[in-house]
């Protein structure tokens, strides 16, 4: 398997996981599968923000991704992530969702980051939590029946793992005075 940063090449495969995973679940709280050009504009803005998005691939197909996000605009949250993954149906289980996260948690905490955040639809999404688990990260919440899809009240779990030195200390930053 190899994890490589993803490409506009990347984007026809994301779309068509992310696509089945609209469709036939309740991760996402999406009822539409966005088209390869919002795909693509999603993929920009990651990049645009200095972020990271990559893919896993096995003989060049696509077996999953995970991209990480600000997990708030406001300027106090800069510090905190949040992460999104998703595998294709045929590789899940295997792994991929484990190595991509790893990999992206450990890019983050490189950077500077101290906080990363899971928002996993579905509390009965039982692979996504123990991945989380398995990675470090604590259940800091669940929000009940706050999503509706496919004729159900869905909740979302909120998991939270620290980053580097976490809370423990404040970030050197050349805007001290800000923090």
């Amino acid at each position: 398997m190899n994890i490589i940063e993803a490409n506009e090449s990347h984007i026809p495969a994301i779309q068509s996981i992310y696509a089945h995973h609209v469709n036939n679940g309740i991760a996402s709280f999406e009822t539409e599968p966005p088209s390869c050009e919002e795909m693509s504009a999603r993929l920009a803005k990651v990049r645009a923000e200095g972020l990271l998005w990559l893919v896993a691939e096995v003989d060049n197909q696509v077996m999953g991704y995970c991209y990480l996000s600000f997990y708030r605009t406001r300027y106090a949250y800069r510090f905190t992530l949040e992460d999104s993954v998703y595998i294709d149906p045929q590789f899940q289980g295997r792994g991929v969702g484990k190595a991509l996260l790893q990999r992206a948690l450990s890019w983050a905490g490189q950077q500077g980051y101290r906080q990363m955040i899971a928002n996993v639809g579905n509390s009965e999404n039982h692979g996504s939590l123990a991945l989380h688990r398995s990675l470090g990260f604590t259940v800091s919440g669940t929000l009940y029946s706050v999503g509706l899809k496919h004729g159900r009240w869905v909740d979302t779990v909120i998991l939270q793992r620290p980053l580097g030195q976490g809370s423990d200390t404040l970030p050197a930053s050349a805007d001290a005075a800000r923090l």
